[in-house]
C-alpha cells in the first residue's frame, strides 16, 4: 500500500509538471484527489491493516495528497501568469502610432437660433422664462383675451386633453403666468423660449409641434415706439445692419394694436425677387401693444402699465438665415443636414 501511494505520487507530479493549460490540470486534480481518485481507493484498504500501521498509512496519504495540491497550485499559478503574457502580447498596443480622430457633434441649428436670440435678448436686460407645456386652458386662453368660444379654441387647432388642459398652442401662457406671479407690479422684461402644439399638417413651412419665443415688456410708460426700437435691433443683430423693418397693421386678441413685422429681403435688397414673391419683404414675426384686458386679468392697472409683446418662430427664423426651404429638415435627425451646421475647432 505504502509502495502504490508512491507510485501513484510520482505518477500525478509528473503529469502536472506535463500539464500544458488550466483545464488539463483541473482534471489531473479531480482524476487523483477526487472522492473515486486511485488514493481514496488504495485507503479503502487500510482496514485489513493493524492498528499500529493504520495511523503511518494515514500521514503518509495525507503527505501525499498534500504534495500533489502543493504542485498542483504552484502548477497553477504559472499556467495563470503565462496566460496573462499571451494575452497582453496578443493585445500590445504601439502608443507611438496617432490616435484615431473621435467624432464630435455640434448645435442644432434650432438650439443655436435659439441661444443667440436669448443671448440678445439677455444684452438687452430681459431674463428668460419656461412654463408647462401641458397647459390650463385659463392660461393659454381665458387669460390672454381669449374668452369661450373664440375661433382660436376650436378643436381643430388644439391637441386637448381634457376640458380644461392641453398641449400650449403658443408660449404665451408663459407670460400670463409671470406677470400673475408679479402680483400688478412692474417692471416686467422676459423672453419665453419653449415648444409649442397645434392641430396642423405637417409640410414644408407647416408642423404640428415646433419652436416659438415669445417677449414681453410691461412698466410704466411703455409705448409702441420702444416695440419698433426693440424689433428693429432685433432684425439687424439677427440678419445684418443693413436689414430694414416696416410694421404692418394685424389683428391679435391679446394686442392692441396688432402689427405684423417683415424684414426686407437680403436676396434682393428690397428690389423684389421670387423669395420675397417681388415684394421686397419678408414678414418674420407679429407683436403690439398688450391688451388692457390682459394686464386687467394679471392684476395690473391698465391706467398705469402698459407693455408690448411679440412672438417669433425659430424656425422661421433659421430658414431665412440659413437659406432652409424645408421646416421638416429640421426635425428629421439627417445627419448630412445637420453637418453643414458644424463648427470646426
Amino acid at each position: 500500500m505504502q509502495d502504490r501511494l508512491k507510485e501513484l505520487q510520482a505518477e500525478a507530479l509528473e503529469k502536472v509538471a506535463a500539464a500544458a493549460d488550466l483545464k488539463e490540470l483541473n482534471d489531473i486534480r479531480v482524476s487523483y484527489l477526487g472522492k473515486k481518485g486511485p488514493i481514496t481507493e488504495v485507503l479503502k484498504g487500510m482496514g485489513k491493516l493493524s492498528a499500529e500501521e493504520r495511523p503511518k498509512m494515514g500521514a503518509l496519504a495525507n503527505e501525499v495528497r498534500d504534495a500533489i495540491s502543493g504542485q498542483i497550485e504552484m502548477k497553477q499559478k504559472e499556467l495563470e501568469e503565462a496566460a496573462v503574457q499571451k494575452q497582453l502580447a496578443a493585445e500590445e498596443i504601439d502608443v507611438t502610432l496617432p490616435g484615431r480622430p473621435v467624432k464630435t457633434g455640434s448645435h442644432h441649428p434650432l438650439t443655436s437660433i435659439i441661444e443667440e436670440i436669448e443671448d440678445l435678448f439677455i444684452g438687452m436686460g430681459y431674463t428668460v422664462e419656461e412654463g408647462p407645456e401641458v397647459e390650463k386652458d385659463y392660461y393659454n386662453f381665458e387669460a390672454l383675451n381669449l374668452p369661450k368660444g373664440h375661433p382660436a379654441r376650436d378643436m381643430q387647432d388644439s391637441f386637448y386633453i381634457t376640458e380644461e388642459t392641453l398641449m400650449r398652442t403658443h408660449t404665451s401662457p408663459v407670460q400670463a403666468r409671470t406677470m400673475e406671479k408679479h402680483q400688478g407690479k412692474g417692471p416686467v422684461k422676459i423672453i419665453c423660449p419653449g415648444k409649442v402644439y397645434r392641430r396642423d399638417n405637417d409640410d414644408a413651412t407647416h408642423s404640428h409641434q415646433f419652436m416659438q419665443i415669445e417677449g414681453l415688456v410691461v412698466d410704466e410708460n411703455v409705448r409702441m415706439s420702444d416695440l419698433k426700437g426693440t424689433l428693429e435691433v432685433f432684425a439687424k443683430k439677427m440678419f445684418g445692419e443693413d436689414r430694414e423693418i416696416r410694421l404692418r397693421p394685424s389683428f391679435f386678441p391679446f394686442t392692441e394694436p396688432s402689427v405684423e413685422m417683415d424684414i426686407s429681403c437680403k436676396i434682393c435688397g428690397g428690389s423684389g425677387c421670387s423669395v420675397c414673391k417681388g415684394t421686397g419683404w419678408i414678414e418674420i414675426l407679429g407683436a403690439g401693444m398688450v391688451h388692457p384686458n390682459v394686464l386687467e386679468m394679471a392684476g395690473y392697472d391698465s391706467k398705469k402699465y402698459t407693455g408690448f409683446a411679440f412672438g417669433m418662430g425659430p424656425e422661421r427664423i433659421a430658414m431665412l438665415k440659413y437659406g432652409v426651404d424645408d421646416i421638416r429638415h429640421f426635425y428629421t435627425n439627417d445627419v448630412r443636414f445637420l453637418k453643414q451646421f458644424s463648427v470646426e475647432e
